[in-house]
């Protein structure tokens, strides 16, 4: 590529006409929580093999991110809608079709996991990675490409913490999750009568929401339930632990 100009690619330009389009529309604003997901960690680190050969997919933090994500839809439907400006609509969605953000080598996909919110751990798990799989080959059919009510994005894969995301229109909302990392931080412990200092996993998670129907307070909540929810890590009865 060095020294030379050529021509953007179908897909680059159509990457590009709407992400443009998208930053015009929406009225987009981030909002970033941290996340400690040591629980999860330790869960992996017990359950990976027998769900590995149970699943037939790895066991890594994103099906847990998307669980998260998916089932705070159901109690925030706000995020999960979409506006029609022309005829000044907001059509909440019942049903969540997770977007999931690929990048491949020709520009990057959001292939839809349909009807997300009826999956278990063990189903996202496998639907992620399946579709993952196939928008790198190429094998991904059109219908697999749209209808999505939610997006969801791994930064994290490449070493970042987190990153400011662009809404997939016309959704009005979508959370990228930062790479995990262990780090010391203060936490409660009872049994050591106050805060101590102790090494835990922690990620970031930023979600980009459109201001003319999310507020921040909004955008807060919805995140607050999936912090919770990953930081309660009662994960067991998917992973066959409980």
């Amino acid at each position: 590529m060095r020294g030379r100009t050529e021509k953007l690619s179908r897909l680059r330009k159509s990457i590009a006409d709407r992400m443009v389009e998208s930053l015009r529309v929406s009225a987009t604003t981030t909002q970033v929580i941290e996340v400690d997901v040591s629980k999860i960690a330790r869960l992996r680190d017990q359950a990976a093999d027998d769900f590995a050969k149970r699943e037939g997919v790895e066991l890594g933090f994103f099906p847990f991110f998307a669980q998260a994500a998916v089932e705070a839809l159901k109690a925030h439907p706000k995020v999960n809608a979409v506006i029609n400006a022309a005829e000044q609509t907001v059509t909440y969605h019942d049903v969540e079709n997770l977007a999931v953000s690929v990048d491949t080598e020709r520009g990057l996909l959001a292939p839809v996991v349909k009807d997300a919110g009826s999956l278990n751990l063990g189903g996202l798990a496998r639907g992620l990675t399946d579709l993952t799989e196939r928008a790198h080959t190429g094998k991904l059919g059109p219908d697999e490409l749209g209808g999505g009510t939610f997006s969801i994005s791994e930064t994290g894969h490449t070493g970042a913490l987190f990153g400011t995301p662009i809404i997939n229109q016309p959704q009005v909302a979508i959370l990228e999750t930062g790479a995990v990392v262990k780090r010391p931080v203060v936490v409660e412990d009872e049994a050591m009568g106050g805060e101590v200092i102790a090494v835990r996993s922690m990620v970031y998670l930023s979600m980009a929401h459109d201001h003319r129907l999310i507020d921040s307070a909004d955008a807060g909540r919805f995140l607050q339930t999936v912090k919770v929810r990953l930081e309660e890590g009662a994960f067991e009865g998917d992973l066959g632990l409980s």
